[in-house]
């Protein structure tokens, strides 16, 4: 336990145990831990970016490289070494360490770990399985206040969920035959994407914590949509993570195919990188933070299409997670982020909202979605998702109660959270597009064809696009939100969704809880970043 008088508790790293969790005993005191540290900048607290940088034309804008942003912003070097003395003083190993991520990886016993940061681990017994956790505190040594703003790790329990959904009561084979699932091109030529690019030169990472795919099946998809040139696709493994395909399509692999073919199948000539970690705090970090700072593939835009009710995480990895995505603002770096699939309450039963972290960081671009039906290539109709009653899912959306409301979207008429207090927010999501599992898209998934929707389909989506816009403009356009949502403010470069709800939001004209800014009309999108 922690000496008062030497120790002090990290700020936002408190931790309860999982709902429905009881303790069954202690963890095992030789179990081996590996947990990230995450150290202060060398910039202190001073900002990473000037939201008002991204309200200039893209080609006006002051972007760092990624060595750039490691001299200016990497980790401390006092702080990397005291807590390298710290490791050597508890008998736990530098098993990794980097400056540009502001990241050591210790490992050690449980018994060593439990010492070194003032936790009791416990073995904890929930209806999912079974994970190592602490309730309270992390406590680290005075002399590293300061230095340490985050301790990840120690805690295993699954951190996210994905977020896709299978279309239910039909076969993959009979879904895809009918006129209401679609293959990722054919959702790009109804949302009018530009067909002069193909991605070429450019990479999207794709952040995966689970599952994995076989290049067998890639193929196969890639010759049943006709491509005559396909991306390259490889694996990155982070930590204990790396591709390992289930065998199961209702488990991961299905998000891991889903975010491949859809953001490849739209930016055939790109490179994808699926960054592979374990489903915890520590490791969703460490894949966003590699993605980031990764300087052999040079990821120009980010899709993740993981997360959890912003309830579920602690504010240390909320901070944590948001400043990365802050890194890769000021690298050019577009990061988007599926909004959620269970609707206003993001599958909390308290009676409240709840919005989904990460998409409801204000750098990244949150992705909502819509039930999507067209005909000879031309949208016929488009409301939002909300399949409830179905059991077939919502779009997620709402207004955060962590994050402020952001400057650029302060015309947007967030409106105040439909919880008591009425708290305006972040406004999440800020564009959409077809998610609906009954208008979803055509896939392929170990070994068989089937038709997924959710939101997790929305933010390869919009990689895909922004890839090719990148390749146009011959440079990456990084943030988009402020740009995207000054254009927002005119009509005409969205199809604006104002039909429809996901049960405590409606759509309406304009920038709405379920949809945000409306779903793409892609040459528009394009014009609007030159």
């Amino acid at each position: 336990m922690p000496n008062e008088k030497q120790d002090y508790a990290l700020e936002g790293s408190e931790r309860a145990p999982l709902k429905g969790a009881r303790e069954i005993g202690p963890a095992d005191p030789k179990e081996m831990v590996d947990v990230t540290i995450r150290l202060r900048s060398k910039a202190g607290k001073k900002p990473i970016v000037n939201p008002e940088e991204y309200r200039k034309p893209v080609r006006q804008r002051k972007v760092l490289s990624r060595k750039e942003f490691e001299e200016k912003h990497g980790a401390d070097a006092e702080s990397m070494a005291q807590v390298e003395k710290f490791a050597r003083d508890h008998k736990l190993l530098v098993k990794e360490k980097s400056a540009a991520r502001r990241t050591v990886v210790l490992s050690g016993t449980v018994a060593a770990v439990d010492e070194a940061f003032g936790v009791q681990l416990k073995t904890y017994e929930y209806p999912g399985g079974k994970y190592r956790g602490r309730t309270g505190a992390v406590h680290v040594p005075a002399k590293l206040r300061g230095h340490v703003e985050g301790v990840f790790g120690l805690d295993n329990r699954p951190q996210a969920k994905p977020h896709f959904r299978r279309r239910q009561g039909r076969g993959g084979v009979h879904a895809a035959a009918t006129n209401l699932s679609y293959t990722p091109v054919q959702v790009a030529g109804l949302y009018g994407y530009p067909t002069n690019v193909d991605g070429t030169g450019e990479c999207i990472a794709l952040i995966e914590l689970g599952g994995g795919y076989a290049a067998a099946d890639l193929s196969a998809y890639w010759q049943q949509l006709g491509l005559t040139k396909t991306p390259t696709v490889t694996a990155v493994g982070v930590g204990g993570g790396s591709n390992d395909p289930t065998g199961d399509a209702n488990g991961p692999d299905g998000e891991v195919m889903l975010d491949i073919e859809v953001a490849g199948a739209i930016a055939n000539g790109a490179n994808i990188v699926a960054y592979f970690a374990e489903n915890t705090d520590a490791g969703f970090l460490n894949a966003i933070t590699t993605a980031v700072h990764d300087t052999k593939n040079h990821p120009s835009v980010i899709s993740i299409s993981w997360g959890g009710p912003e309830s579920s995480w602690t504010q240390q990895a909320m901070t944590s997670m948001d400043e990365a995505f802050q890194a890769a603002a000021a690298m050019g770096v577009t990061v988007t982020v599926a909004a959620g699939d269970n609707g206003s309450t993001d599958g909390v039963n308290d009676g409240q909202s709840h919005v989904d972290f990460p998409a409801s960081s204000p750098n990244v671009l949150a992705c909502g979605g819509t039930k999507l039906v067209g005909s000879n290539g031309e949208i016929t109709s488009e409301v939002v998702w909300n399949e409830q009653a179905n059991n077939e899912g919502a779009t997620g959306g709402g207004v955060s109660v962590v994050f402020p409301l952001p400057s650029w979207q302060g015309s947007a008429n967030v409106p105040p959270s439909a919880n008591p207090g009425g708290k305006v927010g972040r406004g999440v999501p800020d564009v959409a597009g077809d998610a609906d599992p009954t208008t979803g898209y055509a896939t392929r998934v170990d070994g068989q064809p089937d038709v997924i929707g959710g939101t997790s389909a929305v933010a390869p989506l919009w990689a895909g696009l922004l890839a090719l816009i990148n390749q146009s403009l011959g440079q990456p356009v990084g943030f988009v939100n402020a740009l995207l949502y000054q254009a927002g403010d005119s009509s005409g470069d969205f199809n604006d969704i104002t039909s429809g709800n996901n049960g405590a939001y409606s759509a309406g004209p304009g920038w709405d809880a379920c949809t945000g800014l409306g779903s793409p009309i892609g040459s528009k999108i394009a014009a609007i970043f030159g």
